[in-house]
């Protein structure tokens, strides 16, 4: 039987981009699309596609993905990421379309431009996740901003019912800027107040930044919780999602706060100004200004009507812009402008999508 369409990313990893990816393929199979996916962490993988039609197995380098590639009949490969790109135009049995996840041009080593030279003319279509990546790369994209699972408001819900936690979650490297959320915190005085900082995701940077927290006096007041399977959870109960870095590509765990309510406070640039951004009441913060930042939280902290009210507007803009059908929507266009139309080849009809722009 063809395949519609094979995910492949050359990874045994299971980060942001293998969780898009499988959010995408659950969406596409529920929509009728034969989808199989290659690559990502054989432990969590095919528990995240489980009770879905999507079939999985490993790839974790290029080479595998396009002798599996060569294996599977399929109509189109959407690859994710240059080693991805890589083993779909090697194994060249279907038009290839890219999705760009971060915000630079392919090849930052000698064998990588190589690679950037064989892979971009050989690319069918290529998606950005957001404007900011789609400027930072080259070649013409397409922006389809990720959705994520919209969350109902439940009747009688207010803000009150949360806990007086500043939430931040994201993987513990250099690059997430977990240390300018802790000097942003320490500088909103919150401690004082009764507040709780929370920080999930773990990363080479953990033990650094438990030194950090001690030399800015905020240890006692922040939990370093490692890896978490109930983010979703601790989304729906925390007052305050932090997300400090200034120059994320997009921010998948913005935009999950944004569908549990949850007020945000970003670091001013990258994917969160097309976020957070949205929204009138964005409280976005200079990240070069960790005091103003810090009086930003304290003040959103202590409104209570104002974080319910931002919470809620956070919530509608998600629901209207950043849900799982408007993103697969966009996906599908792009699919079927690659291959002409053809029934099936996107599923449901693919109509134009509000933020999916040629750039």
């Amino acid at each position: 039987m063809t395949t519609d369409v094979v995910h492949v990313v050359c990874t045994d990893a299971f980060a942001g981009v293998e969780r898009y990816v499988t959010t995408l393929a659950r969406t596409q199979d529920a929509r009728g699309l034969r989808v199989h996916v290659l690559g990502g962490a054989a432990d969590r993988m095919p528990a995240e596609l489980a009770g879905s039609g999507v079939r999985w197995a490993p790839a974790p380098t290029p080479l595998r993905a396009a002798a599996a590639l060569r294996r599977l009949g399929t109509r189109l490969v959407h690859a994710h990421m240059t080693a991805a790109e890589l083993a779909a135009v090697t194994a060249g049995r279907a038009p290839v379309v890219t999705t760009r996840h971060f915000a630079d041009h392919r090849g930052s080593s000698v064998a990588g431009r190589a690679v950037a030279r064989v892979v971009g003319p050989r690319i069918a279509a290529q998606v950005a996740i957001s404007r900011f990546v789609a400027d930072r790369v080259e070649g013409a994209s397409t922006v389809v901003h990720p959705g994520v699972p919209s969350v109902p408001r439940v009747d009688g819900e207010v803000a009150a019912d949360r806990r007086p936690v500043v939430l931040m979650a994201q993987r513990l490297e250099a690059e997430k800027r977990t240390d300018l959320g802790l000097r942003v915190w320490a500088s909103s005085g919150l401690a004082d107040a009764g507040w709780q900082l929370l920080v999930a995701g773990s990363g080479a940077e953990r033990p650094a930044l438990e030194r950090l927290a001690a030399e800015l006096g905020v240890a006692a007041s922040t939990r370093f919780l490692g890896s978490r399977s109930d983010v979703d959870a601790l989304l729906a109960t925390a007052g305050i999602f932090l997300a400090p870095r200034p120059d994320e590509p997009y921010g998948l765990s913005v935009v999950e706060a944004m569908a549990h309510g949850t007020p945000v406070v970003a670091g001013r640039g990258g994917g969160h100004d097309e976020t957070v951004g949205s929204a009138d009441g964005a409280v976005l913060v200079p990240a070069d200004d960790v005091p103003a930042a810090g009086a930003a939280l304290a003040r959103l902290a202590r409104d209570p009507e104002r974080r319910a009210a931002y919470g809620e507007e956070l919530r509608a803009v998600q629901q209207r812009h950043f849900d799982l059908g408007t993103h697969a929507d966009g996906i599908a266009a792009v699919y079927a402008a690659v291959l002409g139309g053809e029934p099936g080849a996107s599923g449901p009809a693919a109509p134009a999508v509000p933020g999916a722009v040629r750039r």
